[in-house]
């Protein structure tokens, strides 16, 4: 067991667990990677073999949706890690391993057309599974309370702004219009975050990661957040060839999808319920759980929503708030 996690506790107790289920007398044992919850991931090597332990503490986290959801995303067809062994009680899972990079390592322009359709692939082999009332509903109560992160942590308490009470009846219609919208598009299985820091360049391509949170939902909620990435940015004109692809294989596939016009008006509504929950996390995951780093992609989000504002005259009350209270600050360094 390597050094850096040798003083870990829960990093100690995973080596041993993971040793015991592979019949290791030993194996090297380091950090893979970490996300915004309090799940962490180690790597198992020994020999030419490795696999992945998730440390996932139970009064935190619970394995169960990521290994229910593993099982529907690997019986529609999708490539996700394979569950090895679990222990639900201890909050350990070993997964087998799909490699060392994401999408996002390697992305470039040079091979962006291929591994995106790559991504839209898989994204549309996932959607063609859908069920209703096998995963949990994208419902208006779990939208509602994402768009309220918003006003509540990225507003209230990273940008210290309170609103007046008309300036928050303004925002509640908007987020009304928000959540009409989302609830009139045709459902699908939602990963809900699928973006290239989400998916493993490996063969077949792409592995598909972080999926424990998918839901019922918007259909255009996954191609949206394809293209406008949390981590990395892409020209308008990559945004469109990116959603356009969707649209064609989608409707070839026979997914529900509507005419283009209101699907891209779609792509945009529900791309700014998403860009507005973001900025509520990445502020509350600065303030409350010691996680800076996410604060600097939080500028991205505001470009993303102020890019999509103009187009969308029924959200000029939106458009308002942020030259009033966000863009100001932004621009300030806040």
């Amino acid at each position: 067991m390597q050094s850096s996690v040798d003083a870990d506790p829960r990093a100690t107790q995973a080596y041993a667990w993971a040793c015991g289920v592979l019949d290791l007398a030993q194996a090297s044992f380091a950090p893979a990677s970490a996300d915004a919850s309090f799940r962490r991931y180690f790597r198992v090597r020994a020999g030419a073999q490795s696999w992945i332990v998730m440390d996932a503490p139970p009064q935190h986290e619970d394995c169960r949706p990521f290994v229910r959801i593993a099982g529907l995303l690997q019986e529609a067809g999708v490539h996700v890690p394979a569950i090895l062994a679990q222990d639900f009680d201890n909050g350990f899972l070993l997964l087998s391993d799909l490699g060392t990079q994401t999408l996002l390592d390697v992305i470039d322009e040079g091979n962006a057309d291929a591994l995106f359709g790559d991504a839209i692939d898989a994204l549309i082999v996932w959607q063609r599974a859908s069920k209703p009332q096998v995963l949990p509903p994208y419902d208006e109560t779990l939208l509602l309370r994402e768009l309220n992160l918003f006003p509540d942590w990225y507003l209230g308490r990273h940008l210290e702004v309170a609103l007046d009470a008309a300036e928050r009846e303004a925002l509640d219609g908007v987020f009304r219009q928000l959540v009409d919208a989302a609830l009139a598009q045709p459902a699908v299985y939602v990963h809900r975050d699928y973006m290239p820091r989400n998916l493993m360049f490996s063969r077949p391509n792409p592995g598909v990661l972080d999926f424990q949170d998918a839901v019922y939902g918007p259909l255009a909620y996954d191609p949206i957040s394809l293209f406008k990435d949390a981590f990395l940015s892409w020209p308008a004109s990559r945004v469109e060839w990116g959603l356009r692809t969707y649209h064609t294989r989608a409707e070839v596939a026979g997914l529900p999808v509507p005419p283009w016009p209101q699907f891209r008006r779609d792509c945009d509504w529900i791309g700014l319920q998403r860009h507005l929950k973001i900025l509520g996390i990445f502020a509350r995951l600065t303030l409350r759980d010691g996680k800076p780093r996410y604060l600097a992609d939080t500028p991205r989000f505001v470009r993303y929503v102020m890019d999509v504002l103009p187009y969308h005259a029924e959200l000029k009350p939106l458009a308002e708030l942020f030259e009033r209270h966000v863009l100001p600050r932004v621009d300030a360094g806040a």
